[in-house]
């Protein structure tokens, strides 16, 4: 069935399509016919519908009593769609209303808060407090928009979206203009060469598969949509690194990469053996960690908007805690390294 029908593999872990097997295997039901792909279409698909909503409802019936936000969250689908979902939810839980393709429409803000407002609408507007969106000028505007036309109507933006956003200029420090930026390029380039290897590793399969010889996790292959991206590549890293060290130090890599291009190779170990290169990513991690916990805390469907405020004050306080530290130990360094170098 799987095969002829080209039903995805991932079916088979429906809690459905197994709990049906069970059932078959410990009851008899005499003269039972499967249903064609009419009725599938039409009368169950109506009343699965129909028992949906019912279990909805005792949520639905919160929202005038506890009110509702309005989430969107935009993603690209496996095909490269952009893709938006909407969401109610509030303290009972969270229900999916929508998912808008929006790759053929002009990204608009007008184009944004009018398919928020048709759910605004839908939902009840005297239900709705708040609007959260992410945190791009586009959504900022339509956000804007809603507030005017709705004056007991909130917009937020995403906490975790933005934090990503943070990141993301972190991890791309090219703006040699400005000092801070050009302060913190070689953050940029730390994460340049760890994609340079993770590419060279993954698109030579004898190479990937030496790698694991030496270690039973592998290295991630992470969609750029997905929060924090570039840290996450950088967390697996240091949690192969010895793995990774024994893999250009074995006998099995000169025979690995021979066929390939070898200057790039050899560019790849320089790296992975290289103490510094290791230091900075330790540095990178240890400072941007108490962003990621919180990505990782916001980026839930649990209510936390009353921790905002407190979380982000702790975030920043160790930030910086582990920036001071280190520039602390690196001013102790260069102190005793100048002691070093003072003749007496």
């Amino acid at each position: 069935m799987f095969y002829s029908s080209g039903i995805s593999f991932n079916s088979a872990r429906d809690p459905y399509f197994r709990s049906s097997f069970t059932f078959v295997l410990k009851n008899i039901v005499p003269s039972y016919i499967p249903p064609d792909s009419k009725r599938l279409k039409t009368t169950l698909l109506q009343k699965e519908r129909a028992r949906i909503d019912d279990l909805l409802q005792p949520i639905k019936t919160m929202w005038r009593k506890a009110g509702v936000t309005i989430v969107s969250d935009g993603w690209s689908d496996v095909q490269q769609r952009s893709l938006v979902n909407i969401l109610a939810i509030n303290e009972c839980g969270a229900i999916f209303l929508q998912a808008i393709n929006i790759e053929d429409e002009v990204n608009t803000k007008e184009y944004i808060a009018e398919k928020l407002t048709a759910v605004i609408e839908d939902v009840g507007a005297e239900n709705v407090v708040q609007v959260i969106t992410e945190n791009d000028p586009v959504c900022r505007a339509a956000g804007l928009l809603i507030e005017q036309k709705y004056n007991h109507i909130q917009w937020m933006p995403s906490v975790a979206h933005t934090l990503s956003l943070a990141l993301k200029n972190v991890f791309s420090a090219n703006n040699t203009k400005d000092v801070a930026f050009k302060e913190s390029h070689w953050i940029s380039k730390v994460v340049e060469d760890a994609s340079m290897i993770k590419n060279f590793i993954m698109n030579h399969t004898m190479i990937s598969s030496i790698l694991s010889d030496f270690s039973k996790l592998q290295i991630l292959a992470i969609a750029n949509t997905r929060f924090a991206s570039d840290l996450v590549m950088l967390k697996r890293f240091r949690l192969i690194k010895q793995s990774l060290i024994k893999l250009v130090n074995s006998d099995k890599w000169w025979p690995a990469y021979s066929s390939f291009n070898t200057e790039h190779a050899q560019l790849v170990k320089y790296k992975l053996t290289d103490h510094s290169w290791w230091n900075q990513v330790d540095y990178i991690l240890s400072f941007t960690e108490p962003i990621y916990s919180m990505i990782r805390m916001t980026d839930t469907e649990e209510p936390c908007l009353h921790l905002i405020n407190e979380m982000w004050n702790n975030m920043i306080d160790k930030v910086k805690a582990v920036i001071y530290k280190h520039d602390q130990e690196g001013l102790k360094r260069s102190q005793h390294f100048t002691l070093l170098c003072i003749p007496f």
